[in-house]
């Protein structure tokens, strides 16, 4: 029998190496080595380990064009929310990762999709962090239709992949991989090797099936998900579901997917019978009290494939300190200060002695620079302690030497603006539709000083 190669694996950057050794040679990280079975060297005339991973096991060359679609249709998961997500609904053969802090919802997400789809296909939900009293507990609080759904407490790989060869079901829910491990791997459950071989073998079984994979992910305390990066390479799809404990708010996020767009978000609200999907998000982020008040101003990010109305606010005040703070919740705190640098230089308003705090409504996270704009219009309405008027929208990215250029979907965002009541909105000139739309007045604007002096 041939003897199993072992190797180090470095968990921040990937290096590996063929002893342990306390600093990685790479990244210069300390305690970040993992040892990794590589495995014995099989014979070749033996069918390999991975034969198959990508869903095909015949080595047979195809033209693209020959390639047959009609073999993985979509089917949906019950919610909306989530097949806007995923890409309009679940594909077959498709590994989907689903990650989030403890307390977010993941496995109340997942168990009511399973009941709802265990009426009609056969579905297996795999746990090993839940006892099955749990589990059921937790269904008949939520009032679930638990009557189809087929239940299994196991944590090794191999006993999943053979009851599942068995039952054959159309979709699996592993909750979660840190706790699976394999046999011929010698490290312990939820280390580097043992969730990378897990997922791997549980997603060439998923290729080679055709069903749907959901796999339960932990994160660490800075949020983003435990174990290596590989782990996010090998899936198709990795999702992200956030909130707050004091929200009964929940967003779920796309960070990747093979099968639709990236950056797609879905809402869902936690009420006592589960999680809910919110068909118009942009009405609770827009929860605004019914008199104006300086520092606040509507804009309209662009989320996936649909545009999102939320309230940004600022306060300016005078500091106390020699280092003034720049405090940014939901937005980038570099482009703060940044912004306020382009404010101070093209539009004549110093903060050098201000506090200036800024935070996006809801909870929502904005990634893109659409928020420039309107960001500053709000510091500049806290500053002077002017209100905006409340039909007022804005958006448009701020370049360093003072310029508002134009944002993609500009046409689509003044148009859910004028959906929701806006009379009014400040755009940049190059997104200042060739039709008047019926009910809101557009102003363009080239420079931060025109943007000012609209207000």
């Amino acid at each position: 029998m041939a003897k199993a190669k072992t190797a180090y694996v470095c968990n921040e950057c990937g290096a590996d190496f063929t002893k342990w050794q306390g600093q990685c040679s790479s990244c210069r990280a300390w305690n970040t080595l993992s040892e990794v079975r590589l495995g014995a060297v099989q014979n070749t005339a033996a069918k390999p380990r991975y034969d198959g991973y990508a869903g095909q096991a015949s080595q047979r060359v195809m033209r693209l064009a020959d390639v047959d679609l009609a073999d993985m249709p979509r089917f949906s998961t019950g919610t909306e929310e989530l097949d806007r997500v995923l890409g309009g609904g679940l594909v077959p053969g498709s590994s989907i990762l689903m990650g989030g802090h403890p307390g977010a919802g993941k496995s109340t997400l997942l168990l009511q999709i399973m009941c709802y789809l265990a009426e009609n296909i056969p579905a297996l939900y795999v746990t090993g962090e839940e006892s099955l009293q749990q589990v059921a507990m937790r269904a008949h609080r939520l009032g679930l239709k638990a009557e189809h759904l087929k239940m299994l407490s196991e944590t090794s790989v191999e006993a999943v992949c053979q009851v599942a060869s068995e039952l054959k079901p159309r979709v699996i829910v592993i909750d979660s991989i840190q706790v699976m491990h394999m046999a011929e791997v010698q490290s312990a459950p939820g280390s580097v090797s043992q969730v990378r071989e897990s997922a791997a073998d549980l997603t060439r079984f998923a290729k080679q099936t055709g069903c749907v994979l959901f796999l339960v992910g932990h994160v660490t305390k800075d949020g983003s998900l435990a174990g290596p990066k590989v782990l996010e390479h090998m899936i198709d799809c990795s999702l992200q579901l956030e909130g707050s404990s004091d929200s009964r708010f929940r967003t779920l996020r796309s960070h990747k997917n093979r099968f639709g767009a990236v950056n797609e978000l879905g809402v869902f609200a936690m009420l006592e019978t589960g999680l809910r999907e919110v068909k118009n998000p942009s009405s609770i982020f827009l929860n605004r009290g019914e008199t104006a008040s300086p520092g606040s101003v509507v804009m309209v990010v662009w989320e996936g494939t649909r545009p999102l109305l939320v309230e940004i606010q600022a306060l300016v005040d005078q500091s106390h300190m020699n280092n003034p703070r720049r405090v940014a919740v939901g937005l980038d705190s570099n482009r703060l200060a940044m912004l306020l640098a382009v404010l101070h230089r093209h539009g004549g308003l110093h903060t050098g002695d201000q506090d200036v705090f800024v935070n996006v409504v809801g909870g929502v996270k904005v990634l893109e620079t659409s928020a420039d704009l309107a960001l500053l219009l709000a510091v500049v309405s806290s500053y002077r302690d002017r209100a905006l008027p409340q039909d007022l929208m804005v958006f448009g990215e701020v370049g360093l030497s003072g310029e508002i250029r134009p944002v993609p979907n500009g046409q689509e965002r003044i148009r859910e603006a004028a959906k929701h009541g806006f009379k009014r909105a400040i755009v940049p000139k190059g997104n200042v539709p060739k039709d008047v739309v019926k009910g809101m007045e557009v102003v363009g604007v080239s420079r931060l000083a025109e943007a000012l002096d609209a207000l």
